[in-house]
C-alpha cells in the first residue's frame, strides 16, 4: 500500500488581498463564536499574509511585539 504524502498548508500564502483577508476573518468569527484564541490565530495569519514588517509599520508597534501578541 502506497503512503499518502502530505504537505503543510499555510492559509497566509492564500490571502492575497484585503477582501480575501476580510472574508477569512469574517468566516473565522462566524465559525468560532468569538473564541479569542482562534481569532488571535486568524489575525496572526492575516498579519503574516500582509507581512509583519508592514503591519508593524502601519500600527506603530515593533515586529517583536506583534509576534508575541499574535
Amino acid at each position: 500500500m502506497a503512503k499518502t504524502k502530505t504537505t503543510r498548508y499555510d492559509v497566509a500564502e492564500h490571502l492575497r488581498n484585503p477582501e480575501e483577508m476580510a472574508a477569512y476573518l469574517e468566516a473565522c468569527l462566524e465559525e468560532t463564536n468569538g473564541d479569542a484564541t482562534f481569532i488571535a490565530k486568524a489575525l496572526g495569519d492575516i498579519a503574516r499574509a500582509k507581512g509583519m514588517s508592514q503591519v508593524a509599520q502601519d500600527s506603530g508597534l515593533s515586529r517583536e511585539s506583534l509576534y508575541k501578541a499574535l
